[in-house]
Order: C-alpha cells, then sequence, then structure tokens
C-alpha cells in the first residue's frame, strides 16, 4: 500500500475513533521494533491501535502476520516504559475498507 493511502486509511481511523468517544494522544510512534499508528483514550484505558486498510476486512486482518503482532507490542512496551505509564491498555485494529471503518479490540487475545 502507498504511504498516501495509509495516510488515507489512518485518518478515517482517526476520525471514526474520535467520533466513538475516544481521545487521540499520539500518531505515528516508532521505535527500532516498529510503528503505532495510534494512541487513543477512552474511559482511562489507552489504545494502541493499528491501522489496516484493504478492499475488504478479511484482507485487512490478514495484513497482521504474527511477526508484526510482535514487533508492535515490543514498541507498545518501549512507549509504555519510555513515558512511565502505569495504566490499563488494549491492542486494537482499525480495518478500512471501501466500505466501512470497523475496530476490533483486544486482538491479542
Amino acid at each position: 500500500m502507498s504511504r498516501a493511502r495509509g495516510d488515507i486509511a489512518e485518518e478515517k481511523a482517526a476520525q471514526y475513533l474520535r467520533e466513538n468517544g475516544f481521545e487521540i494522544i499520539d500518531r505515528n510512534v516508532s521505535s527500532r521494533f516498529g510503528e503505532i499508528d495510534i494512541i487513543a483514550l477512552k474511559s482511562e484505558v489507552l489504545h494502541f491501535v493499528e491501522v489496516k486498510s484493504a478492499s475488504t476486512y478479511a484482507l485487512a486482518m490478514q495484513n497482521i502476520t504474527p511477526r508484526k503482532l510482535q514487533r508492535f507490542l515490543r514498541t507498545v512496551d518501549v512507549y509504555l516504559k519510555k513515558h512511565r505509564l502505569e495504566i490499563d491498555y488494549s491492542i486494537d485494529a482499525v480495518a478500512v475498507t471501501p466500505e466501512a471503518v470497523e475496530l476490533v479490540e483486544n486482538i491479542t487475545l
């Protein structure tokens, strides 16, 4: 996926989260392990969000491979330690398709 398409999907995801009561805390946070697309807060829970865009929901979710998820989790760990955060958090994904934007919470369960 091109960077421009990724940026558009990410903006749609951020807008969707804001409309559903999330406060966007940070975006495009990188570590040497990877990147967190969106960090958002809702009901005192920090949500680390991976945004995936594809023609269908299934294709979008298939793009979250075990290796990608492992790198994402390491980046979350770096972020929490760097900011000395002791807060409940959730690892989520937002699938952006031509038809819909869908939040999937707790993708690591």
